[in-house]
């Protein structure tokens, strides 16, 4: 009899480790196989590449010439995503046009592919800055002639976008990630879209404690994210702006932060940038006014690069409950542990600027 409970014993824990190994393998082929889909090179290290797309071509055969000219890492990883589309979240297989296309090795093969379906052999640089809203994002897109700012925002309104990437809110604000990239003139709205969402959980997956998150706790950091986004100006002082805003959440204060005001007056209200924050402006009766409710706005402010969502998601250890501005040049702040001292630093209601304010 127990001969027979050992060798069940024994079957078990084969099959539990042969399961793992599964599990690890598949997760090991995931990554290796996202990695082949980035870029080969850095934007400093770019080069640009004039191709020719012969008419005709097989995907595979536009794999080869992308791959000789060094623009993507992997000429079987380019032809996969693109013969089995549901592998990088696309619903078709995409019809490449023929032509001359100037690419860069800094772009990536979900780019790369884009914009040889798009059929515009060109492409245009955006640079879109940390801590810009939808709103501003959607204009810029549009200043450069890629999608209209309407269309922008009606598809980061999509229901069924929303639910395809599980985001918890009614639109993605907070999901685009800022970033240097190159767009297709005339592009769909929902592409241009999807590729910086998809640049969000690519970089965010970078800060591994963010996968450890529920879907509750990971929105949670995201706003507080967006709002460190907005907060510090020195990389150096952003885990400990964090600090401030955790230790004030957990002793149930409200955050003080000038940047929600200033998000209610821009985004809420409809008004220009204000330089400077007033205390009428404190009494604003909002949900996002972190002066009069001792929580999270109810959604992110702005959409934050990887130093605030490093910050947000990874926050000095420290006994601070206020910080202010004191050297506006130098862009430092002054970290208080009481109110007496804070008041002593001198209280700055002042304003971070943005590329696009």
């Amino acid at each position: 009899m127990k001969k027979n409970k050992s060798k069940k014993n024994k079957f078990f824990s084969f099959v539990i480790s042969c399961f793992a190994c599964v599990i690890l393998a598949f997760l090991a082929c995931s990554l290796a196989f996202r990695l082949s889909l980035t870029a080969p090179d850095s934007k400093a290290n770019a080069k640009e590449v004039r191709v020719e797309i012969p008419s005709g071509a097989s995907i595979s055969r536009i794999s080869e010439i992308l791959v000789d000219n060094g623009l993507i890492r992997s000429d079987r990883a380019f032809y996969l995503a693109a013969r089995f589309p549901f592998l990088s979240f696309r619903k078709t297989v995409p019809v490449m046009k023929s032509g001359y296309y100037n690419l860069d090795s800094s772009m990536g093969a979900l780019l790369i592919m884009t914009v040889l379906e798009s059929g515009v052999q060109d492409y245009t640089r955006v640079i879109v800055p940390e801590g810009l809203t939808l709103r501003k994002i959607a204009s810029i897109l549009e200043n450069n002639g890629i999608c209209s700012a309407d269309a922008f925002v009606e598809a980061a309104c999509d229901p069924d976008l929303l639910k395809k990437y599980f985001i918890p809110a009614e639109t993605f604000e907070g999901f685009l990630f800022p970033d240097t990239y190159f767009f297709a003139p005339d592009m769909k709205a929902r592409d241009v879209l999807e590729i910086m969402v998809q640049a969000f959980f690519n970089k965010v997956s970078e800060i591994p404690c963010y996968s450890e998150k529920s879907p509750s706790a990971f929105y949670e950091t995201l706003v507080l994210a967006s709002i460190v986004e907005r907060e510090y100006r020195i990389a150096s002082e952003a885990p400990l702006i964090a600090s401030v805003f955790k230790n004030r959440i957990d002793a149930g204060v409200g955050l003080y932060s000038c940047a929600t005001i200033e998000y209610i007056i821009t985004e809420i209200q409809g008004k220009p940038h204000p330089d400077v924050i007033t205390y009428d402006d404190l009494k604003i009766d909002s949900p996002y006014n972190t002066y009069k409710w001792a929580a999270l706005p109810p959604t992110p402010i702005s959409n934050p690069g990887l130093i605030a969502l490093r910050a947000a998601a990874e926050p000095a250890k420290t006994d601070y409950f206020y910080f202010t501005l004191t050297d506006s040049s130098a862009g430092k702040h002054t970290f208080s542990k009481s109110f007496n001292a804070h008041v002593k630093a001198g209280t700055q209601f002042k304003t971070k600027k943005t590329g696009s304010n």
